[in-house]
């Protein structure tokens, strides 16, 4: 009868009452339930017949004056309320909250706790301020358990003043209640605040425990304080708790983002039980760290490990596959996504497309691209198409893109116009550059950020409008950095061989900004050398000869049939160097520059 959507009235409901408290008082109970949930216990008739099967059954002191007793019990409520809300049916648990009411029933603390919990799944703040003023209505703030969810309530749903107000004025506060408080700030971005409560906690004499430790972690990782990890590390040895492999999981993470990957690769060696999330940080800290090559060899591990690759691994490992070229194993992800139904998601459809462009396949990525309508699109996926069409040279693609995108009525943010400036800067459209510099900020109002200007100092230069790159220099409203002096730098090499001024200004910015970086030092020797300045280049020679000061060296990556070759300058490692040289000296015979660099092929001899 109910699944046909019929219901009862009140004489059938009292007859059914009577036929299941005669067979259960269970079955009783959930027709109770049912007759509570429709409002029929309204009905005099239906009231009457629950008191006398409760009497019956021994549930009511028949010597009490209470009428409809049984309906009334703040017990009955409470699990009404709970089923509720642990079955999805949120709005339901408040409806049977308004209902109780009605019937003058005062709320506990197990009332409250269930409706704070349905709070957060409706992600509702001002309902879940309501009940605080219930909670403080009702004499009920004094309750250590109310306290702890009220305050879980506001820590899930980001009011941190809230929360910190009621952490500061709660009399009594447990182990729960402190960490409580400390993930709710790591989670919302304050990482130095969650840590001087750590320290509060352990001075008012209560232990931390593993569910402080994790933050904690997590919060000298966002810091990326080395020597705090070092001592929080100690820390969970002491106490007991690096036995928990998600602890072994956090210290993974929060040794690769303080650069110290030794210490990382050693606590995952020693996980015995390595779970996806493990072999995910570890990936992800070689990656962080720009060791491609590593990356590639611990996901061919976790494979042969028997580890089930989920989508975080596939974000985390694609950019390495894209650096090193990679394109075998990127198509293996992506085949691989497409069976585990991974591909539906945004994020990594997009991580797809930037990755095969990265690795040439411009192609597969603008499929990637017109598979979702234009209505479907994100920024994010308009951004890595035209950056992807910059980097391959095909600017045309990228201005059509660019309009395209605006009929689309999806506005450009400051990534895109970082693309298109980065398309005129490879394509030398000065006029094309300022047009597009100048509707960023009169049109859409944005403040150029330091890459914005760093693209027109670099497009200015390669231009031979240095003068005119310095001046952008000046009036940028915040201190430029290496990515701007970098280009003007590059610039003067090219285009003021004679006039060095202004490349020691810059040299000297760079200088001070990276006193480490040995190619600012060959740069501008180069560019001495270029004005025959040689008495400079001897000195800057002998002061990186002083210093122990030696140049990165260029790296490169090529995939063959599966396999990752890397190639360095002057490289006589890989096994068939000699075909390779072969080859090189042959491909500068048939381009016709056979001349003084002939040499430029000619394997080093050691």
């Amino acid at each position: 009868m109910v699944e046909k959507f019929m219901y009862p009235d009140e004489e059938s409901y009292s007859s059914i009452l009577r036929s299941c408290f005669s067979v259960s008082h269970e079955q009783g109970k959930i027709v109770h339930g049912q007759i509570v949930k429709l409002g029929m216990d309204a009905f005099d008739l239906v009231g009457n017949t629950l008191k006398d099967m409760y009497e019956m059954n021994g549930f009511l002191n028949v010597h009490e004056p209470v009428e409809r007793k049984s309906v009334m019990e703040l017990n009955y409520w409470n699990s009404l309320i709970s089923e509720a809300s642990e079955g999805g049916k949120m709005e339901e648990s408040f409806q049977l909250f308004c209902r109780m009411r009605k019937e003058n029933i005062q709320p506990n603390s197990i009332t409250v706790i269930n409706l704070l919990r349905a709070t957060v799944d409706l992600n509702s703040l001002k309902i879940g301020q309501a009940l605080h003023s219930l909670v403080v209505v009702s004499n009920l703030c004094e309750e250590l358990t109310v306290n702890t969810a009220l305050l879980s309530m506001y820590a899930k749903l980001g009011s941190l003043e809230d929360a910190r107000l009621l952490f500061e004025k709660m009399p009594k506060k447990d182990l729960v209640v402190w960490n409580i408080m400390i993930s709710a700030y790591v989670g919302n971005g304050y990482p130095k605040e969650s840590l001087e409560l750590v320290y509060c906690m352990v001075r008012s004499g209560i232990r931390p425990d593993l569910f402080t430790a994790i933050p904690a972690i997590s919060s000298i990782t966002q810091l990326k304080y080395a020597e705090w990890g070092k001592q929080m590390h100690a820390h969970v040895i002491r106490n007991g708790s690096d036995y928990q492999v998600s602890i072994h999981n956090a210290l993974i993470d929060m040794y690769s983002a303080c650069n110290s990957l030794n210490s990382a690769q050693k606590i995952f060696g020693l996980i015995m039980d390595k779970t996806v999330v493990s072999w995910s940080a570890m990936i992800k800290g070689h990656a962080m760290n720009d060791q491609c090559l590593e990356v590639l060899s611990l996901f061919l591990e976790m494979k042969l490990s028997g580890i089930r690759v989920d989508f975080i691994i596939v974000i985390n490992i694609l950019p390495a596959f894209a650096k090193i070229g990679a394109l075998h194993y990127v198509r293996y992800l992506h085949g691989y996504s497409l069976k585990a139904s991974l591909d539906s998601l945004k994020s990594l459809k997009t991580s797809f497309l930037s990755s095969y462009a990265k690795c040439g396949c411009i192609e597969m990525a603008r499929k990637l691209f017109d598979e979702d309508k234009s209505s479907y699109k994100d920024i994010i996926a308009w951004n890595s198409m035209i950056s992807a069409y910059s980097k391959h040279g095909e600017w045309s693609q990228c201005f059509q893109l660019y309009n395209q995108m605006k009929l689309s009525n999806v506005i450009p943010d400051q990534v895109t116009f970082l693309g298109l400036l980065t398309a005129c800067v490879n394509s030398g459209l000065v006029n094309k550059g300022k047009e597009i510099f100048k509707e960023m900020v009169e049109i859409y109002g944005y403040q150029p950020s330091k890459e914005h200007h760093a693209c027109m100092v670099d497009l200015l230069g390669r231009a031979g409008q240095i003068d005119e790159a310095s001046k952008i220099i000046e009036t940028v409203p915040l201190n430029s950095d290496a990515r701007v002096y970098g280009p003007l730098l590059s610039a003067c090499k090219i285009h003021s061989e004679s006039d060095t001024r202004l490349a020691e200004l810059a040299a000297q910015k760079l200088i001070n900004m990276e006193p480490k970086n040995a190619g600012n030092y060959v740069l501008l020797s180069n560019i001495y050398a270029a004005a025959g300045k040689w008495d400079k280049v001897a000195k800057m020679r002998s002061f990186l000869r002083e210093k122990g000061l030696k140049k990165t060296p260029g790296c490169s990556w090529l995939e063959l049939n599966g396999q990752v070759h890397e190639f360095r300058v002057a490289d006589q490692s890989h096994p068939r160097s000699e075909d390779i040289y072969s080859v090189l000296k042959v491909l500068e015979l048939e381009a016709g520059d056979v001349g003084d660099d002939f040499e430029l092929f000619e394997p080093p001899i050691i």
